[in-house]
């Protein structure tokens, strides 16, 4: 999705994701934040300042992730192409896992973090909407539902894997689970192109990753 940032701030942010992931951000030490990207704690607060401050940049990472992969995905067509994909299913599950994590511990900056993805999903789906219903449309409520419903899968994701025969959010368990997303998602709703484009991009990725083997 994006060219690898190896920079020492970078390091530092993704050092503290893992780490925020694994042992929530109350209990993740700045110091162990530190040592894991390898750099002195002075450095963590010179490009951070607080804690709250390394906080509030992993969340902004996040969000630019997903707003970025909105864009690549759809207006760029990226979910057809398989190389995309890859780079999708590598990056993601770090994204994935800290997410998780953020929402199970009730923040306020996991609530914030919640709605502004709602907000960008309710933009996608006031400018993309879904085929007209009986009922009526409520792009807030459609958002608000299906944000809940995903996030609530990557929450539950070691579960999610052990259902799958998985250890950990493998790019193999990613690629398993669009496919299931995709043969689940209703027609109407994600509109018969996205499906097709979202089909052809996985059996592309599928192909090339049996023949990789």
């Amino acid at each position: 999705m994006r060219s690898v940032d190896m920079t020492a701030r970078a390091r530092i942010r993704d050092a503290a994701m893992q780490l925020f992931a694994e042992q929530g951000a109350k209990a993740a030490t700045t110091r162990a934040v530190a040592e894991a990207a390898g750099v002195t704690p002075g450095l963590v607060f010179h490009h951070f300042g607080t804690k709250q401050g390394l906080r509030d940049a992993c969340d902004a990472y996040v969000l630019e992730y997903l707003q970025q992969g909105i864009k690549q995905a759809l207006d760029e067509q990226g979910l057809a192409d398989p190389g995309y994909l890859a780079s999708v299913y590598q990056s993601a599950p770090l994204v994935l896992r800290y997410l998780a994590r953020a929402l199970v511990d009730g923040s306020t900056a996991a609530a914030s973090l919640f709605d502004n993805v709602v907000a960008l999903t309710e933009e996608y789906l006031a400018a993309h909407p879904p085929q007209p219903t009986a009922s009526g449309s409520d792009p807030r409520a459609q958002a608000a539902v299906l944000i809940a419903m995903r996030l609530g899968m990557w929450v539950l994701h070691p579960h999610l894997a052990r259902a799958l025969g998985a250890d950990s959010l493998t790019p193999e368990l990613l690629s398993r689970v669009s496919s299931a997303l995709v043969d689940i998602m209703p027609p109407d709703f994600a509109g018969p192109d996205l499906i097709t484009l979202a089909r052809t991009g996985l059996d592309r990725y599928q192909q090339t990753h049996t023949r990789s083997e």
